[in-house]
């Protein structure tokens, strides 16, 4: 497994547009766009820094799994994503590590990614996301 960089910090936000005024006017940042995902009920927005983004991820229904975060620990990094070579090649090596996965194979992700999520009992509390960008 080859893990490239850190691709993007996932950021749970109540409201994705209030939150995109903070990070371009205050801050500076550009958005390159948004995306609904709908396998993952958000809307996310991409905020590139360097050779890293943020990306913000709104729920689009209060069963969503950033809803479920935000009302469980409020507002705040979500999650944190490594891009990786091969994510098949990295799921296989982690489940012969016996690393606990929550995907099991890689999904689709925004940004036109393939993604799968480690358990955060796995990672020290720590929610990490695997993508390969395409």
């Amino acid at each position: 497994m080859k893990i490239l960089k850190v691709d993007h910090i996932g950021l749970a936000v109540k409201d994705l547009d209030e939150s995109l005024k903070f990070y371009t006017e205050i801050l500076g940042l550009k958005c390159t766009g948004t995306e609904v995902v709908e396998d993952q009920m958000v809307r996310v927005a991409f905020l590139p820094s360097g050779d890293s983004e943020l990306e913000l991820l709104e729920s689009t229904s209060p069963e969503g799994p950033v809803a479920r975060f935000i009302e469980k620990n409020g507002e705040g990094i979500q999650h944190i994503a490594l891009r990786v070579d091969d994510i098949e090649e990295a799921l296989e090596y982690l489940k012969e590590k016996g690393v606990r996965l929550i995907d099991q194979k890689p999904r689709y992700g925004a940004g036109n990614a393939s993604i799968s999520f480690l358990h955060p009992k796995a990672t020290n509390g720590v929610l990490l996301e695997l993508t390969q960008r395409k």
